[in-house]
């Protein structure tokens, strides 16, 4: 019998949850690829086209925080598995979609699997691995990310090339049911925090409307209702954050905000960088396939350049931080990511392949630095009881920071390009766009190095 304490079993939670790690990254990374496809097969201009990601992140960034609340009320391994559970079956209806408004529908609710996934998984880790230990796993989750973003470009485009863009979704599908074996042959615990206490309803549907309004009105930008929306949107935000700190069992203990410096400066740090980041990948695919003309499978090869650097550096970091003052080495990886951003404004369609290759392994060496010390630093600043808590802001920092990025992206396109497909008569346009954001980006990544510096080196508490 393997007990609760002992590596072996550690070793088994960490092996489910480097399975269940790879859904989102690859599937996202592979989708890239497919992007330009998808559009030309549905007829979806840019715009429509850039929902198919943003839905899934809005969903995602929305769900995480009241899902990790009901998780420690009813158990974390009930939550976690619904979320695969309900992540398979949408990838399975993404596969099978007849048009652009049925994929953007599975997609929203692929979005609801991965909140449930990642509001739970690492709390949970967090639970089963000492402090000593944490850097070191949390290190190896990141690494996985960046493997299979890495491996997303290259199997996603071969995919596509062979087999067409529905097979990613049904790979997608596939493990899943792999991830789902794991957690019952593997996962024996339930960790339950909360038991008994009162579920904040009032308290979620006015997060959920506040945050879904924000990040929708972001999406509308530069037009007069997104500003309203976004207005709404902080307007509720505010009222959610009073009425919060007069509960006794709030969906957010606002408190963590307020009174731990370094939870609240270093999960800042997180959303500026995915803010400041994500879109990245969005923008390069879509720049080698309509400005260099390549295919999604050549496009794939030079896209995994970013990942895999990020894959080397991440455990390595992650080792650092448990030795180290974290915030040195999560500020050096923002530091790396301005450098990087702006060097990406000076992309024009004869740059050498080279060059886009040796700027997106800078870029990937910034993320390596960053994601998995500044996760450890949040994670260990927080008392056991909220673990759940902690690993589901962390999460809805890193999607909402997503959908910012996104967000930004579809504004600047809108401005310069227009909700019209993208052809050859409107590539100078597209280019500026693109010349925009990253500018836009590198600036808003300046905040990032100054919130990550900001932290204090701390005595991990759980």
């Amino acid at each position: 019998m393997v007990l609760a304490d002992s590596k072996s079993y550690r070793n088994s939670i960490l092996l489910v949850f480097c399975m269940a790690t790879t859904l989102v990254p690859f599937m996202g990374s592979a989708m890239n690829l497919a992007l330009p496809v998808i559009a030309k097969e549905f007829s979806m201009n840019a715009i429509s086209l850039s929902w198919i990601v943003s839905v899934f992140l809005l969903t995602s960034a929305i769900f995480p925080i009241p899902f990790s609340r009901f998780a420690d009320m009813v158990g974390r391994k009930k939550i976690f598995t619904l979320g695969v559970i309900i992540f398979g079956i949408s990838s399975i209806l993404c596969g099978l979609s007849t048009s652009g408004v049925f994929l953007i529908t599975a997609r929203l609710f692929q979005g609801l699997g991965s909140s449930m996934i990642f509001a739970t998984n690492m709390a949970i880790l967090t639970s089963v691995f000492p402090p000593n230990e944490r850097g070191k796993a949390l290190g190896i989750i990141t690494a996985v990310v960046y493997v299979s973003s890495s491996s997303g470009p290259f199997i996603g485009g071969m995919l596509t090339h062979y087999f067409g863009w529905r097979s990613i979704f049904f790979v997608t599908s596939g493990i899943s049911v792999a991830v789902l074996g794991g957690i019952f042959t593997k996962m024996k615990g339930e960790w339950i925090e909360s038991k008994g206490e009162d579920f904040d309803w009032s308290g979620v549907i006015l997060y959920s409307a506040g945050l879904s309004l924000l990040i929708y009105g972001l999406s509308k930008l530069p037009a007069l209702p997104g500003f309203l929306y976004i207005i709404s949107g902080l307007t509720a935000l505010i009222v959610f954050i009073f009425f919060e700190k007069n509960l006794q069992f709030p969906v957010i203990r606002v408190q963590l905000f307020l009174e731990n410096k370094i939870f609240g400066l270093s999960s800042t740090a997180a959303l500026i960088n995915y803010a400041a980041t994500f879109s990245i990948s969005f923008l390069l695919s879509l720049y080698l396939q309509y400005i260099k003309g390549f295919s999604p499978q050549h496009a794939g090869f030079i896209l995994i350049a970013q990942p895999v650097a990020q894959a080397i550096l991440s455990p390595i970091a992650g080792r650092w931080s448990d030795k180290t003052d974290a915030r040195i080495l999560a500020t050096t990886g923002m530091g790396i990511l301005v450098t990087g951003l702006i060097l990406m404004f000076f992309l024009n369609p004869l740059t050498p392949i080279r060059i886009i290759v040796a700027l997106a392994v800078l870029l990937g060496i910034g993320f390596g630095l960053f994601s998995s010390p500044n996760m450890n630093v949040i994670m260990g600043s927080v008392e056991k009881k909220y673990l759940g808590l902690a690993s589901a802001i962390t999460n809805t920092m890193r999607l909402t920071g997503q959908s910012f990025s996104m967000g930004i992206t579809m504004m600047v396109i809108s401005l310069c390009v227009g909700k019209i497909k993208i052809s050859h008569e409107v590539l100078p346009q597209f280019m500026k766009s693109i010349h925009i954001t990253f500018i836009i980006l590198a600036v808003l990544c300046c905040f990032g190095v100054y919130a990550s510096w900001s932290g204090i080196k701390i005595k991990k508490t759980v």
